[in-house]
């Protein structure tokens, strides 16, 4: 057997609310206070890990954060019960219950960035936590992420899991959404691309929206998974792009193997990156969408770029939409008419994550990538994997544990908190994680 990828999917937290918390994603600022629905939220992300696994793509899920986070509270200077904290926070200063309590951790595109093991000097596979330190609400991820990370790569010998960087804003580090890998089959070596918004030495930048990922990050990042030299590349998003609510370079690009389906506009000196890039993999195929034909503002709403783009045995690709895509006659014309032209791909699969997407976070914002031979798949933690007993189960655990309703004012609720607990404690028992959240330490 080859190595495959293996997509690791985000499940939907129980505190899944609009609070608009994350400026320069515009999706986020537009449903800032609308009425959310945990429950179909995670059973819109389940869906979608079911049916590519059905279609034969590997699957596994990646569990959601403990939330409320009471700590960060205690440490913003609110004190008593858990519940009194809780309380206290929401009555005082419900923006920062409002962060607290953000389900953000579910687009695990944002956990880590990864190095397969065909690619790294030790042979082993490598995740760095990112860092998430241009929001406050995110911020605070990075412990816990690890902790799970841990849990269901637990192989030492076969992997090995690096914490976050700094929180420094010099060493800003958004994890895989600012990553692609290229290569012919995943089992070989491959180029990795880090693209990254912003330096401390004054190259271009937005005015409008922050860039987040910095360029000392991304080559501390490439460092600590001890990725060979030779095979690392750094690329600018372009400022102009972010300015337009690119707020990561999966916004604006997606690449799979051989191929890099971005926008015209995605980089800094694009032609010339892609001539470094082909000439070190002679089969490179960059799919460029023309400016003429979809706009950045349309790619923006859409999410038209935010795709998994997936091998299929047949050495031809699928393309994974969000609903919004299709909805959007021009963006769909276009699609459609890629299709017919000479190119991998060969199939549109669209699915409806309009929960996810009014929160700013599309297909690919869902998933974290990871290229494991058989071996290191079988390495893996078993009980995190999607099959029809893990999908079934979940849904009834979702069933019991989570509300079909929740504004910014229900937050303040200690029920809320309590539920969360009991149903984390459930779903450590389901994915045998053992006791990596907070509360159970």
């Amino acid at each position: 057997m080859k190595a495959r990828e293996v997509n690791f999917d985000g499940l939907v937290g129980p505190t899944h609310h609009y609070a608009g918390l994350s400026f320069g994603n515009e999706a986020s600022t537009k449903h800032r206070f609308q009425v959310s629905n945990p429950r179909l939220a995670a059973k819109q992300g389940l869906l979608k890990m079911k049916a590519l696994a059905d279609a034969g793509f590997p699957q596994g899920v990646i569990p959601p954060h403990e939330r409320p986070n009471v700590a960060v509270l205690r440490q913003l200077g609110f004190s008593g019960s858990d519940e009194q904290v809780v309380e206290r926070a929401g009555t005082q200063q419900p923006h920062l219950l409002s962060a607290a309590s953000s389900a953000s951790a579910m687009w695990v595109a944002n956990a880590a960035t990864v190095a397969p093991s065909a690619d790294t000097l030790d042979g082993k596979v490598h995740f760095t936590v990112a860092n998430l330190n241009n929001k406050f609400h995110r911020a605070t991820e990075a412990p816990t992420t690890e902790r799970l990370l841990r849990a269901i790569f637990r192989d030492g010998s076969r992997f090995s899991v690096h914490e976050a960087l700094p929180q420094v804003a010099m060493f800003g580090d958004e994890g895989a959404a600012n990553h692609n890998r290229f290569g012919m089959e995943y089992g070989e070596p491959g180029i990795q691309l880090f693209v990254y918004g912003r330096d401390e030495v004054g190259i271009a930048a937005p005015t409008r929206y922050p860039a987040r990922q910095t360029l000392a990050a991304s080559q501390a990042v490439a460092r600590l998974n001890q990725v060979n030299p030779g095979q690392v590349v750094f690329a600018q998003q372009n400022p102009e792009v972010i300015d337009h609510g690119v707020f990561h370079n999966d916004v604006i690009a997606v690449s799979n193997r051989q191929v890099l389906f971005c926008h015209e506009q995605a980089f800094v000196g694009q032609e010339v990156l892609f001539s470094t890039l082909r000439s070190q993999l002679p089969d490179f195929t960059p799919i460029q969408v023309p400016t003429q034909a979809v706009s950045v503002q349309d790619a923006v709403a859409t999410y038209l770029f935010n795709s998994q783009l997936l091998s299929k045995d047949d050495g031809s690709m699928t393309l994974v939409l969000p609903q919004e895509s299709q909805n959007h006659p021009g963006v769909w014309r276009y699609l459609n008419g890629l299709l017919e032209e000479d190119n991998p791909i060969s199939e549109l699969r669209v699915f409806d994550l309009r929960e996810s997407m009014a929160n700013g976070g599309g297909p690919a914002c869902l998933r974290l990538r990871v290229v494991l031979t058989p071996e290191e798949q079988r390495a893996v933690n078993p009980a995190v994997m999607m099959n029809d007993t893990l999908f079934n189960t979940l849904n009834d655990w979702v069933d019991r544990y989570y509300r079909d309703r929740l504004t910014q004012a229900d937050l303040v609720d200690p029920q809320l908190l309590r539920e969360g607990r009991e149903a984390l404690e459930a779903l450590t028992r389901i994915l045998q994680l053992g006791p990596v959240y907070p509360f159970q330490q």
